[in-house]
């Protein structure tokens, strides 16, 4: 690819035009990233049509039209009696009468009365509602006649989040599918224009059947996708073979494990002594290793990975460990400090909060080689860090992290050994395919004395019922979870939103603590901290998923997943394993909505049945279909942009044998790793 293509792809969001830092933040929440590349391969996940009808009672309720109304009157909106009280604007069609309804303060109505002018004509668009009149609540779009091509006969959706609204992201798509032609002009692989132009067709999607997976644009990106990774484990298993009779043996200098055994305060389980004699024996060996851990929520993986951080630090080489967020960085940091305290072992946390003189500080602690362990983002592979000897890197989080970032961090010591640590386990069936380059072992114990979850499923029409029951639990001493699904600004009506939760729960439980991913991080972290503290008033904690990795609370005992039928099993699992951290007996409330499907209520059951996080992948693998998950970061396993694991089930095979062929890849290649790969720019 040209010079100028990587530029464009590579440009922060925050420059699109109406984007900004905000907003730009916002998406790499959802994202992963916040470059123009990144929007590119976040494509929607479904479509919605705008039929244009001239009347309501053509249409069904729930259906969303698009419709030629006149404007009749407005109706002030504002706080009446200490309630909030919409905005209603009185419209007709050909035949009746339509309210419009808008939830804004006193404030707005100049803006409705110049939008929707009393006499005009105007072309609106939303979902229709019935009651004892036709309502359309919150218009996704209002145009003047003359501008009613702009309102989209078929729309597409994209995965969104809190902050963001499917205008935003119509907005963007537009201005980089504009400019990209000009960027591809002259480029001579016509794998390049092709590539960009089946991304071309998923983001304007015509039909349903564009973005399924066996659309052929789908499938394409799918097949690429799948080649750049596979190709990037080949190139990763070369080197590491190559590297043999180059690694640094490391005379042992210290005695730090018997006292490392002597500070746990339970047994190490059967699997995980059975994983460190796997790893430490992996450590002796003249070939670096490359070993994924994968263990269910709370078995026990950290204290395994520790253990191996202090084997090396037997030798005086340094462990870097990876985290995938702010927060579970400094949750970890908050576990380990303590017990490396106790050895003597100087451990440190390095994240992008850390500026000036603290940065520089732990820098120094760093490249000089006192700091043994230290856990952090990825700051950990910037341009500034060096390290004295790094002998071993432990990734957590495996799946949301690419071969090619494994590498940068690798990258910074002279052939470490490589620990990668995964809580969303995979079906065996694919282990090998997706993780080809590493070998594997397994923590299939949980610790003794963890009673299991008691899982159950329930209606939302018994949501008083359940309200009732977690009052009189709160008030015997238990913390609960209360997790809300993220809501799209047009799908409010189908969904609970979290705010609005926390607003209803808040009636009953007045200490109850809101967290969601539009919070200042700060504050955010506060109210975690509050809640997992012991002595605080707080015991219901009202969240989204933000909660799903990063604050471990051993005292909270209930989690209530609402409208778990639109979460994937794998995340749902995630989730539960939130409680059941402590010898408390645990409970996970699955709460279903009033239209859950039959294949919703399958997903529940297999979870109210077990709470083996390997059966549940192979039921996931089994049950799911990537277009009814809320986003990637909710499918486990690995987060690919387009592959669907079942029915690309084929094209894992054919990538695979053709990136075995591979002796030095070509530019089509290497190009394909940058984008889906990217950490160190293989293409650049």
């Amino acid at each position: 690819m040209k010079q100028e293509l990587f530029d464009f792809l590579n440009t922060d969001l925050q420059f699109i035009k109406g984007v900004g830092p905000v907003l730009a933040a916002r998406f790499e929440d959802v994202l992963g990233g916040r470059k123009v590349l990144d929007f590119m391969l976040h494509i929607p996940a479904y479509i919605r049509a705008r039929g244009i009808t001239e009347n309501v009672r053509s249409a069904a309720p729930g259906e969303t039209i698009t419709i030629p109304l006149l404007v009749k009157s407005h109706k002030k909106g504002g706080v009446f009696r200490g309630r909030r009280a919409p905005t209603q604007i009185t419209c007709a069609d050909k035949m009746g009468n339509v309210v419009l309804i808008q939830f804004f303060n006193v404030n707005f109505l100049d803006y409705w009365l110049k939008k929707l002018p009393v006499g005009q004509w105007r072309m609106v668009s939303g979902k229709l509602e019935r009651t004892s009149r036709a309502i359309i609540n919150h218009p996704d779009f209002i145009e003047d006649m003359e501008n009613a091509d702009k309102i989209p006969s078929i729309q597409a959706i994209y995965p969104s989040g809190e902050g963001l609204t499917q205008k935003t992201f119509a907005n963007v798509r537009d201005q980089i599918f504009a400019v990209l032609p000009g960027k591809i002009a002259g480029e001579a692989d016509l794998q390049v224009i092709e590539f960009f132009d089946a991304l071309r067709h998923v983001h304007f999607p015509e039909s349903a059947d564009d973005l399924g997976p066996n659309s052929v644009y789908v499938a394409k990106l799918a097949y690429w996708e799948l080649l750049a990774h596979q190709s990037a484990i080949v190139i990763s298993r070369r080197n590491r073979k190559e590297e043999k009779n180059r690694r640094v043996v490391r005379a042992k200098k210290y005695d730090l494990m018997d006292r490392f055994y002597a500070t746990l305060p339970f047994s190490m389980t059967g699997a995980q002594l059975r994983t460190l004699d796997e790893i430490f024996a992996d450590l002796s060996r003249d070939i670096p290793m490359m070993r994924l851990v994968q263990g269910d929520v709370g078995s026990g993986k950290t204290i395994v990975a520790l253990a191996a951080a202090i084997k090396m630090a037997e030798t005086g080489a340094q462990t870097a460990l990876l985290a995938p967020t702010d927060t579970l960085a400094q949750q970890h940091y908050a576990k380990v400090k303590p017990m490396c305290d106790k050895m003597g072992i100087v451990c440190d946390v390095l994240t992008g909060r850390d500026k000036g003189a603290a940065r520089k500080e732990k820098l120094i602690s760093l490249r000089s080689g006192r700091t043994k362990i230290v856990i952090g983002t990825h700051a950990l592979f910037s341009d500034d860090v060096e390290y004295k000897d790094l002998g071993l890197v432990i990734v957590d989080e495996q799946h949301r992290f690419g071969v090619s970032q494994r590498e940068a961090l690798r990258a910074k010591g002279n052939n470490p050994d490589l620990l990668a640590l995964s809580a969303t386990p995979i079906p065996r069936t694919l282990s090998m395919t997706i993780y080809g380059d590493m070998d594997v072992s397994i923590i299939n114990e949980k610790p003794a004395g963890r009673l299991p979850i008691k899982t159950t499923k329930l209606s939302i029409a018994r949501i008083e019922e359940l309200v009732a029951r977690l009052r009189v639990q709160i008030e015997g001493g238990a913390k609960v979870f209360w997790v809300c699904p993220l809501v799209e600004e047009s799908e409010q009506s189908d969904m609970t939103a979290v705010e609005s939760r926390y607003e209803d729960l808040k009636k009953y439980f007045p200490g109850a603590g809101l967290v969601h991913g539009q919070m200042d991080k700060k504050q955010r972290d506060a109210v975690m901290a509050r809640f997992a503290d012991d002595d605080s008033d707080m015991r219901i904690l009202i969240a989204t998923t933000v909660i799903e990795v990063g604050i471990d609370v051993p005292s909270a005992s209930i989690i209530v997943i609402e409208n778990a039928e639109r979460f994937g099993l794998a995340a749902l699992h995630q989730l539960r394993g939130r409680v059941g951290r402590g010898n408390l007996q645990s409970y996970c409330i699955l709460i279903y909505g009033r239209n859950v499907s039959d294949d919703g209520l399958k997903r529940l059951d297999v979870l109210t049945e077990t709470d083996d996080g390997f059966k549940i992948a192979e039921q996931d693998l089994i049950m799911r279909g990537t277009g009814e998950l809320l986003g990637t970061r909710q499918s486990g396993w690995i987060n690919y942009h387009f592959v669907d694991y079942r029915a690309h089930h084929d094209l894992f095979k054919l990538a695979a044998r053709a990136a075995r062929d591979i002796t030095i890849p070509d530019a089509w290649t290497r190009d394909l790793m940058y984008i889906f790969d990217r950490g160190v720019g293989i293409s650049a």
